[in-house]
């Protein structure tokens, strides 16, 4: 079983910054981001394919978040930047063997993290 772990979660005032790290076994998976506000459903944010040369992002975030990641410590991050109100939710890390999963939403991706929340204030 693949375990995903997320952390850098946290509240920061609109406008802000903030870093998300997702642990990963010695994988050479496509991971990407999704999120999930109160009441809303889960949506794709950004992904990365395996060896990191190819990025894809939801028009939401394009030009704020950036997805990296290195695959010496097994670590997948997203820095997002001018955090606004609506990038409140729960943020999970996921993997998987397709990119097609995450740029054409072609299925579920095979391996999620357990989630870290985010909190945009004014």
């Amino acid at each position: 079983q693949v375990q995903l772990v997320e952390s850098g979660g946290g509240s920061v005032q609109a406008g802000g910054s903030l870093r998300l790290s997702c642990a990963a076994p010695a994988l050479r998976y496509h991971m990407g981001w999704f999120r999930q506000a109160p009441g809303k459903e889960r949506k794709f944010v950004a992904a990365i394919s395996s060896f990191g040369t190819s990025t894809y992002y939801a028009d939401s975030v394009k030009g704020r978040f950036t997805i990296s990641r290195d695959n010496a410590k097994n670590t997948e991050y997203l820095q997002m930047d001018s955090l606004k109100l609506e990038d409140t939710a729960v943020y999970y890390c996921a993997a998987d063997r397709s990119w097609q999963t995450f740029t054409q939403a072609t299925g579920v991706p095979d391996y999620w993290g357990q989630g870290t929340q985010v909190i945009v204030s004014s």
